[in-house]
């Protein structure tokens, strides 16, 4: 059982995140709440009663200053007369203590927890903690309209020119029979996990050891896929994985299929945009009219981002027009492009190429229209 009074805890001084500050002298309870913390990734400071000043020691930097602080049920009495902030918990075992209500409000605990339902809640919580986090990444979705439409060299340009602008940039080849991403960035080599390896995940994945693990191409960090035989992750895992990428702030590009199956649908879930490439010919519109209608069941913002050469009639507001999509902009045909990849320079590389120059534009826009910086 868990209970909210108000909402959000409060950053550390600073930017510097550390771990959650524990009162209580209930040993059973220390020990599960130590165990949650371990399983967080998070280094707590344990007192019995509230600290009088911040420790020059301990990990938590005292009452005021923990970005969350845990109180036993048992230590309830004795925290009532300190300082009132937030990101307070009261945590307890009996579900049936209608008085828990009365002794949160008397400490100014802005949460209620009952062990051991509100364990994973309170994981969550503590890795927040511990990862610092703050505004999520901008999530863009990269979707061919139909096969060989350069949806992935432009969703690889996007992340590289994301980086070079200075944002920590995540590239996610969720197409597991595209080839890998990898290979079009010239690191199929580059020791790191791939998507194989989080097949098994579940529940929540840390942001920081996602991105630590993975290979880091071209100053970007890279999530693709092995050369074995496995073509397909759970699901769960792939809502864990890119939850974990878009808590770590920046950008996260995704290279997507153009089927729709229970995996992609998770990934459509957390997109804030999502980029459909279609070439300026007839056969590409209908085509991509159909992706579309898939698509659009669960991504809102879905954009076209046109190719050329044109066929006869169309023009990029005209392929827009046709979909009935807002127009993302026309995708150029950068020369020389093939030449690149053959000597490992990955699309968007050159940063005076159209190419670049094309993704940097959208990402200013893009960033503007979220709010600021990513």
């Amino acid at each position: 059982m868990t209970g909210t009074i108000t909402h959000d805890p409060p950053s550390a001084a600073g930017g510097r995140q550390s771990g959650p500050l524990i009162v209580t002298e209930d040993t059973e309870l220390l020990d599960d709440l130590l165990r949650l913390c371990a399983a967080a990734g998070a280094t707590p400071e344990v007192r019995h009663s509230v600290p009088s000043a911040p420790s020059a020691s301990g990990p938590g930097g005292g009452w005021e200053a923990a970005p969350l602080v845990l109180v036993g049920d048992d230590a309830a009495r004795r925290v009532r007369g300190a300082v009132r902030r937030r990101g307070v918990v009261l945590v307890g075992r009996d579900q049936d203590d209608s008085g828990v209500w009365q002794r949160a409000v008397e400490i100014g605990a802005d949460h209620v927890l009952m062990l051991p339902d509100g364990e994973q809640w309170l994981v969550d919580r503590i890795a927040d903690v511990a990862e610092g986090v703050g505004r999520p990444a901008l999530t863009v979705g990269v979707i061919g309209g139909r096969g060989g439409a350069g949806a992935s060299t432009l969703a690889c340009a996007l992340a590289v020119s994301s980086a070079r602008e200075g944002l920590r940039s995540l590239l996610v080849d969720a197409d597991p029979l595209g080839g890998g991403l990898d290979v079009l960035l010239g690191g199929e080599t580059a020791e790191g996990l791939r998507w194989p390896a989080f097949a098994a995940s579940r529940g929540r994945v840390g942001g920081g050891a996602l991105e630590e693990s993975l290979p880091e191409l071209h100053s970007l960090r890279v999530l693709s896929w092995d050369r074995g035989d496995c073509v397909t992750v759970p699901p769960q895992a792939v809502r864990a994985v890119l939850a974990a990428a878009r808590r770590r702030g920046g950008t996260v590009v995704v290279d997507l299929p153009r089927r729709i199956d229970d995996g992609v649908a998770e990934v459509l879930a957390q997109l804030d945009v999502g980029l459909l490439v279609v070439p300026a010919e007839l056969r590409a519109v209908a085509a991509a009219g159909r992706v579309a209608a898939a698509v659009g069941m669960v991504l809102r913002d879905l954009r076209v981002a046109v190719r050329g050469p044109y066929a006869s009639g169309l023009d990029d507001r005209e392929v827009a027009r046709l979909l009935g999509l807002p127009l993302a902009g026309e995708v150029p045909v950068e020369s020389g492009l093939l030449r690149a990849t053959e000597a490992r320079r990955p699309p968007g590389a050159t940063a005076r190429g159209p190419l670049a120059r094309f993704c940097r534009e959208f990402w200013e826009r893009a960033l503007v229209e979220t709010g600021g910086d990513a």
